[in-house]
């Protein structure tokens, strides 16, 4: 899959599940470990815990699963690697603690 078209895959399967406020940063340049970070906010660690496991299901209905899971216990914060494009699904809490599009813009 192309950058661009794995990003619009990405975006529409967590919009899909309401995913709230999703940005997208461009790294490229700025980051050697992918091109694109993708940011949301689920509304509690099962709605976290949901976005990803809905992106990890539908990415390998088409033969693109994801490199690797990240998560922590709480379900604050869940990293979906992709390769070119990193997805991050936070909490509010922690979105708002770790300021990523304030650090990577």
């Amino acid at each position: 899959m192309q950058l661009q078209e794995l990003h619009d895959f990405i975006v529409d399967k967590i919009d899909d599940i309401k995913a709230q406020d999703i940005v997208t940063i461009d790294v490229r340049g700025k980051s050697s470990i992918t091109d694109l970070m993708v940011i949301c906010t689920g509304t509690s660690n099962r709605h976290v815990a949901s976005i990803a496991d809905h992106v990890e299901k539908e990415t390998k209905l088409v033969d693109y699963p994801p490199l690797r899971i990240s998560s922590d216990k709480e379900g604050l914060w869940v990293i979906v690697d992709m390769g070119n494009v990193m997805l991050h699904i936070m909490q509010e809490n922690a979105r708002e603690l770790y300021q990523l599009e304030k650090l990577w813009s």
